[in-house]
């Protein structure tokens, strides 16, 4: 049986692109980056081009990452792949999962339906019921609906005089008109990411702040740390990644006095804070997976 052809939608050159190119190039001889930015679909003939490449034409694509930021244009990219998956190809992970997941709002319903543990939760276009939430919570986390490593993400607090919560709020809703806003909670310093690879538990990872910053992203200059989960966090991973059907994923979810929580499943997944972190070779755990899924 001839090797299965699978490329890798990423970003050229960055390194969980690269890593998960070359394992799979180990294990099929095969080896395709595609950049979204040059894919070009063509409806009547029913071709999705890159370069030369139709990628109709393929056994698989694993998408590790469509866009370097989450914004509406992500889903139009996402669309896109519809076509490939419509020709018989297999998209890792599928189109309607990865699409659920970029948009926070989408994915915090879904996970709402399934009564996943989740912070206090206001969603709303009215500055005024914006200002009631920032008062019920006392501190709030203030998110895009399309955002990744917390960029655009901000603290108001009810110490802070009533002119700035009001200034604060009108300035987040001018970029962001529908305001998704959370209780902020009172964390040990960490976060925990959950690596699963089809529906299976792999792992565990810690995201550990290293400045007075109120986030733990390694963006904001956090590290990463082993972590060993307990029963009752990995189930309740396990059922938040479920509702997706992810073909990999990560869980974040963080320890409350009430037990644990999740802030989101991840639409991509992270290889490197599950390699310093955990441990786990991702990228060539996903190679393995994805030959054995169209062997």
């Amino acid at each position: 049986m001839p090797k299965p052809r699978i490329a890798v939608v990423g970003i050229p050159g960055k390194w969980s692109t690269e890593v998960l190119a070359d394992a799979l190039e180990q294990r099929t001889g095969f080896r395709l980056v595609v950049d979204m930015h040059e894919l070009s679909m063509d409806l009547q003939q029913g071709r999705l081009l890159y370069r030369d490449q139709d990628l109709c034409q393929l056994d698989g694509i694993i998408v590790k990452k469509i866009t370097a930021q989450y914004s509406p244009q992500s889903l139009d990219r996402l669309e896109m792949l519809r076509l490939a998956e419509a020709a018989g190809v297999r998209v890792f992970s599928p189109v309607n999962s990865m699409a659920r997941l970029i948009n926070r709002l989408s994915g915090t319903m879904a996970l709402q339906a399934q009564q996943i543990p989740m912070p206090e939760t206001c969603v709303t276009e009215d500055i005024d019921q914006a200002l009631d939430a920032i008062h019920r919570f006392g501190s709030a986390v203030f998110k895009p609906l399309y955002s990744t490593k917390a960029r655009g993400m901000c603290i108001i607090d009810t110490d802070q005089p009533s002119e700035e919560i009001s200034a604060a709020v009108r300035a987040f809703m001018a970029a962001n008109p529908v305001m998704y806003i959370q209780k902020r909670l009172n964390l040990p310093g960490r976060d925990l990411a959950l690596v699963f690879l089809g529906g299976e538990y792999l792992g565990t990872y810690a995201r550990v702040s290293q400045s007075s910053s109120w986030n733990t992203t390694i963006h904001s200059g956090g590290r990463y740390e082993s972590y060993q989960a307990p029963a009752d966090m990995i189930d309740i991973a396990r059922r938040a990644q479920a509702a997706f059907r992810m073909d990999f994923t990560t869980v974040d979810i963080a320890e409350t006095d009430n037990g644990p929580v999740v802030f989101e499943v991840s639409a991509f997944g992270g290889f490197k804070g599950a390699l310093e972190g955990a441990g786990i070779d991702a990228a060539a755990r996903y190679a393995d997976y994805a030959v054995e899924q169209l062997s």
